[in-house]
């Protein structure tokens, strides 16, 4: 883990408010949005402690982006000040605001949730939408 990943905030374990988003798995949301940027909605090169998209879930990203009608761009560190996890009591729920190049911060995040396994934090994607 890098110095700035262990320097931000933990993971908190909080079932009454949301809280800001791991540093530890800033890194792994970058790469997943930086695959989304790249076409790449099923994340077929892979990422490291991210489950497999399904095909149908893949699409439905793809679909989502497209009809919001602006240009998805990686994940600036201002993603951080606004983006959140929740303690559901087994993972975290989190929503990461994504950006685009015509708008800056947009209406859309990523939805999905993370779970603590032996081998560290596990990512599972549910979605893009405007919530």
């Amino acid at each position: 883990m890098s110095d700035r990943a262990s320097a931000g905030p933990p993971a908190v374990k909080d079932e009454d408010a949301e809280h800001p988003i791991s540093s530890a798995w800033r890194p792994m949301l970058c790469e997943v949005v930086r695959s989304f940027v790249d076409g790449d909605y099923g994340l077929a090169k892979g990422v490291g402690g991210v489950e497999p998209v399904s095909a149908e879930t893949a699409e439905h990203i793809r679909s989502y982006i497209a009809d919001y009608g602006a240009t998805l761009v990686e994940l600036p560190d201002d993603t951080w000040q606004t983006s959140v996890a929740q303690w559901m009591g087994t993972h975290w729920d989190i929503l990461v605001d994504l950006w685009t190049a015509e708008e800056g911060r947009s209406d859309m995040v990523l939805g999905g949730w993370v779970a603590e396994t032996e081998a560290g934090p596990r990512l599972t994607i549910h979605m893009v939408y405007v919530p």
